[in-house]
């Protein structure tokens, strides 16, 4: 017979089997041992060995869907007086989450720095680390609504919902392009 520490040890017949397995010999080194409780996700059985005793009973829909919890963290924080904002590096941590909404992640900074309008707030950039649970971008917080329709770009304007996306034809700036690079000087301004 196999030591109840390997994994030959588990009559492991699905994917789930061999995930409870793996963790369970974790647990068994950490003198914690873990009775997995496959409920419908389980195909069959799963042949527990002596040497783990039940202490914690785990389900699959808590080893599947996690804590729903996110924390966010600023730094490099700086007050931009000629552009009239905070701007800083956000980072989110959300351990068991795929990624958080912006929308949320605005929630949150409204929160931490007193901020009444969510519209002086722009996050962008994220990045989620390899392997989850972490992400990083960058933060803006604008004095009041109108700086920020005067600094920020249009395309951020636009997904904020505070500009409207002017819809034009490629071909159409092709030609306007074109048009303009055959003019010198002041005559570029007009067209």
């Amino acid at each position: 017979s196999q030591p109840a520490h390997s994994l030959a040890a588990w009559n492991s017949c699905c994917g789930f089997c061999l995930y409870a397995a793996a963790s369970a010999i974790s647990a068994h080194k950490l003198q914690r041992p873990v009775l997995f409780d496959a409920g419908e996700n389980h195909k069959g059985s799963v042949a527990l060995p002596e040497a783990f005793e039940p202490a914690l009973r785990v389900s699959a829909a808590t080893v599947t869907m996690a804590d729903k919890s996110c924390t966010i963290r600023t730094r490099k924080f700086m007050t931009n007086r000629l552009l009239a904002r905070r701007q800083f590096v956000v980072d989110v941590l959300h351990p068991g989450r795929a990624n958080v909404s912006k929308s949320e992640i605005k929630d949150k900074l409204a929160g931490m720095y007193n901020v009444r309008d969510n519209n002086q707030i722009f996050v962008f950039g994220f990045r989620t680390q390899f392997g989850g649970g972490k992400s990083t971008g960058f933060g803006l917080i604008y004095d009041d609504v109108k700086s920020a329709q005067k600094f920020e770009p249009k395309y951020r304007l636009v997904r904020q919902g505070l500009a409207q996306k002017v819809e034009k034809s490629r071909k159409q700036l092709k030609e306007k392009k074109n048009r303009t690079r055959k003019i010198r000087g002041v005559k570029k301004n007009k067209n």
